[in-house]
């Protein structure tokens, strides 16, 4: 028993360790970028004809803040990653290791590429469809605050919703899920997909359909995806097999 305790002891203080490692990592990330912030929001507003405004002494501060926390996220998703494969690697096989060390940069070039669908597609589109209906019959005027809040709401969730796919393969490979579960769930699985592209949209129905559409052609390309790593994972154990078939005759 004591020695369970202690086992249980020194997990939790890696934990720790990690946790801190990482919160530290995003904090060093998060100066970084609030060191660069006047290239990166001259940057963002290139394409903007207005001056956005500021209500209060403390808004800016506050949009300076938002845009650094999504760089530093998008920089210590690698750091996490890596820290929680420390946390988890003795507990696998020579094989998973290598496989699972393979996803962290995977997961960080993913998460840049959500991003940048989010921001470099989906937002202008959206944005220039609001204020056309709005260009004859009212005065147009952006916040900063509202206006940087608006382009994290259509951007940093594909940044999250693209690691999708690699989740589904990363499942697939310790066998926790196969093609066939996510064929049998994927109506539940659209459900859930149209109700996460809803919630974090605004409302209107033309950000629903250029969210919807590319989470429905994500879920799919997971599903082919699982595939893949499935027939990959099932094709050496039949092999071996064989090979073992042969030997005992």
């Amino acid at each position: 028993m004591n020695d369970r305790n202690q086992q249980v002891i020194g997990h939790l203080e890696e934990l720790r360790s990690r946790a801190i490692k990482t919160v530290l990592a995003f904090i060093g990330f998060l100066i970084v970028g609030l060191s660069f912030m006047k290239p990166i929001y001259g940057w963002l507003i290139r394409d903007i004809d207005m001056k956005l405004a500021i209500l209060g002494p403390s808004d800016i501060l506050w949009v300076y803040l938002m845009i650094a926390s999504v760089f530093s996220v998008a920089a210590t998703i690698p750091v996490a990653a890596y820290q929680i494969w420390r946390f988890v690697s003795p507990a696998l096989n020579e094989a998973e290791r290598k496989v699972t060390l393979r996803f962290i940069p995977a997961l960080f070039f993913l998460f840049l590429f959500g991003i940048g669908f989010g921001y470099f597609l989906l937002f202008p589109i959206v944005l220039n469809f609001l204020t056309t209906l709005s260009a004859d019959q009212f005065e147009t005027m952006f916040t900063a605050e509202k206006y940087f809040r608006f382009m994290l709401h259509l951007t940093l969730p594909f940044g999250l919703l693209f690691e999708m796919p690699l989740v589904i393969v990363f499942l697939t490979v310790l066998g926790i899920l196969d093609p066939s579960k996510l064929k049998k769930s994927r109506r539940i699985a659209y459900f859930l997909l149209i109700v996460i592209s809803v919630v974090i949209t605004p409302p209107d129905f033309l950000s629903d359909v250029l969210v919807i559409l590319p989470l429905l052609l994500l879920y799919e390309i997971s599903i082919t995806c699982s595939t893949m790593a499935y027939k990959k994972k099932a094709s050496p154990s039949a092999e071996s097999n064989a090979g073992q078939e042969n030997v005992a005759l």
